[in-house]
């Protein structure tokens, strides 16, 4: 998310790699992951994300990338995507 959020930072109307998350889990072994690892991981991932989205300024929220099958987001719809992934995979 971080690397999308600062290819549009930096570039006007960047294409995104096609991204398989779970082709991404097999070959980087999420299941054999440590947890403790993953949780320090994803904590730093986090920090990193929410410091590039605090740098945007008011014109930089309606900055455009888009994926590879041409789904166009902005940063400011970027960022409602990732609050969204992190509520809707919350366990409770």
């Amino acid at each position: 998310m971080d690397e999308r959020l600062n290819l549009m930072i930096r570039l006007d109307d960047p294409t995104y790699q096609n991204w398989d998350q779970d082709r991404a889990a097999v070959e980087d072994h999420y299941a054999g992951s440590a947890a403790r690892t993953v949780a320090a991981d994803l904590s730093r991932a986090a920090n990193k994300l929410a410091s590039d989205f605090e740098g945007v300024d008011a014109a930089g929220w309606r900055r455009r990338g888009r994926r590879s099958d041409g789904a166009t987001f902005t940063i400011e719809t970027l960022g409602q995507y990732a609050l969204h992934d992190v509520v809707h995979h919350l366990k409770r």
